[in-house]
């Protein structure tokens, strides 16, 4: 039987780590590349993260594969067995602009289940953290389960582009949404998004399209104090392929898709 718990233990240890290596950069200079566009910022430093994961857990466990934002990891068409998927710096804009709102985000999968999640925001040393079926927690606080919430009175991550002309979404769907609740917000750091959602600083997070890495270990999290994530139509994800995501109170999530989603957006 798989030991989760031996491999939690060893993912927060190389988390912690990995922390270190990036605080420990912050008075260096930056190598920073565009990738997809001029905003899609990569960095020297998040690449030899993620190097460090990979080789880390090729030697310590070599028959898990790795799906990494950079590109250390396995090409996978299948997420049959064990596979650890890696954002090394999820907000690297973040990273090199503010050194602030930015985290490592690492996800293990078995045959599609999540069973580990980690989100560690290393400026303000702040681990979220989950094992399928044993509770998340905010480093050694245990998250209670997401208590009922009023659209009304939520305060809902969005960023402003989805709002405005865009290539992805009619911005009519959603401005009457961003109307009704009390309040957005955008930090620029999806999985952090995920961790403010599962601690109840968000009740609810929309974006067009995530890559797998950018919600691994959030979902897991998520899914341990009641949160649900789905596409924005409130279809399951798919953690092979980039998409639309909706996380949100369960109080929240079903009236979002069907009121404001449902016939006007499809994934």
């Amino acid at each position: 039987m798989m030991n989760w718990h031996e491999i939690d233990r060893q993912a927060k240890e190389w988390v912690k780590e990995a922390g270190e290596k990036i605080k420990a950069s912050f008075d260096k200079s930056l190598s920073i590349q565009t990738k997809s566009n001029p905003n899609d910022l990569v960095t020297n430093i998040d690449r030899e993260v993620e190097e460090y994961f990979f080789d880390n857990i090729a030697q310590t466990f070599p028959d898990h594969h790795i799906l990494g934002e950079e590109g250390s990891g396995h090409e996978l068409n299948t997420l049959d067995g064990i596979v650890w998927i890696i954002d090394p710096i999820d907000g690297t804009m973040n990273f090199v602009h503010q050194k602030r709102n930015f985290c490592i985000s690492v996800g293990v999968y078995e045959n599609g289940i999540g069973k580990i999640g980690l989100i560690y925001d290393v400026v303000h040393n702040e681990l979220y953290h989950a094992i399928k079926g044993n509770g998340a927690y905010m480093n050694d606080m245990r998250l209670p389960k997401l208590p009922d919430v009023k659209l009304e009175e939520s305060i809902l991550a969005i960023n402003a582009t989805w709002v405005t002309e865009n290539k992805r979404i009619d911005p009519s769907v959603l401005t009457p949404l961003v109307k009704r609740v009390r309040g957005t917000r955008s930090f620029g750091s999806a999985a952090l998004e995920f961790a403010y959602v599962a601690t109840k600083r968000l009740d609810g997070y929309i974006t067009m399209r995530l890559a797998p890495w950018d919600i691994a270990a959030g979902v897991v999290i998520v899914d341990e104090v009641g949160g649900i994530t789905t596409t924005l139509d409130g279809n399951p994800i798919d953690l092979l392929n980039k998409s639309s995501i909706l996380v949100a109170n369960p109080s929240i999530h079903a009236k979002i898709v069907n009121d404001y989603i449902k016939g006007k957006y499809s994934s």
